[in-house]
């Protein structure tokens, strides 16, 4: 098996000087997670939904004052993208998205043929005959966050803990959901006017000697964890096949998944702990 038999193609482009909103516009169609940049037909750059979660969940005030309409692919690609061989192994591309801390290769020769993906390399593991467990694989401490912490409050959590991916808890500290990376590009999109997007919410004063609620009043608030996290996905147990957590990842189109023992969540499985089991396989 070569990685040109699990590749993804035909390849989508996008030049350098189109919009983030344009680039999120095709990902949303084609129901895809890389694009390639492109300039007169030469491969320029390569742009993933997690460039644009990390990106533009940024703080800078840069992104803070330019519409997401308004920003060019360029600013967020990866430059230089590396790119591997169609007769290489998927072990050969798993070593290189390792290497490199990233997880989409071009498959190159003399022209772009493909994308590989950590998603491709899950389907491939998922088909395979291996006896790996979660437990030898799993590396994630877990990142939890409040439902009704505020999308910046996610973000930073994010960064400070160099994960993309959180998991959300109720009053009564039980996972009710997970966010990552993607959630936050594909729903913290700026306004004409470079704002964040808000909810309004319905305010009440205290009751009238009457027993009646009046002067109700509408109020602009951020939105927060629960608006933009999605089901918790699938638990799985730590002594389960890593195999069946790849097949699991690729049906519920999540990228990570909680982590049992003994009935409680201990960590979590991601799509690289996956691309490292294929590697050492």
């Amino acid at each position: 098996m070569n990685v040109k038999d699990i590749m993804s193609s035909p390849v989508y482009t996008i030049a350098p000087e189109e919009t983030v909103a344009h680039a999120r516009k095709l990902m949303l169609k084609h129901k895809i997670s890389t694009l390639v940049v492109a300039e007169k037909e030469e491969m320029v750059g390569i742009v993933t939904k997690t460039d644009l979660g990390k990106r533009l969940a940024q703080a800078e005030p840069m992104w803070r004052r330019r519409p997401i309409d308004k920003i060019p692919v360029s600013m967020v690609m990866h430059e230089n993208p590396i790119t591997i061989y169609p007769g290489a192994t998927p072990a050969q591309a798993c070593e290189l998205m390792i290497e490199n801390g990233i997880n989409s290769l071009a498959v190159v020769n003399r022209e772009v043929l493909g994308i590989i993906t950590g998603t491709d390399i899950m389907k491939y593991y998922s088909e395979q005959d291996i006896k790996t467990k979660v437990s030898e694989v799993i590396t994630d401490d877990i990142v939890f966050v409040h439902r009704h912490h505020t999308i910046n409050h996610v973000i930073h959590e994010m960064e400070e803990n160099q994960t993309n991916y959180v998991i959300v808890n109720d009053d009564a500290d039980e996972a009710v959901g997970m966010i990552t990376t993607a959630s936050v590009a594909f729903n913290q999109m700026a306004d004409n006017e470079g704002n964040l997007p808000s909810k309004s919410i319905k305010m009440t004063r205290r009751s009238t000697p009457a027993g009646v609620k009046e002067y109700r009043y509408v109020k602009e608030v951020p939105l927060v964890a629960e608006d933009i996290m999605t089901e918790l996905p699938h638990v799985i147990d730590i002594n389960n096949k890593a195999t069946n957590a790849a097949r699991i990842m690729l049906s519920e189109h999540t990228i990570a998944l909680p982590v049992s023992n003994g009935g409680n969540i201990v960590g979590l499985i991601n799509r690289r702990d996956i691309i490292r089991a294929v590697q050492q396989a």
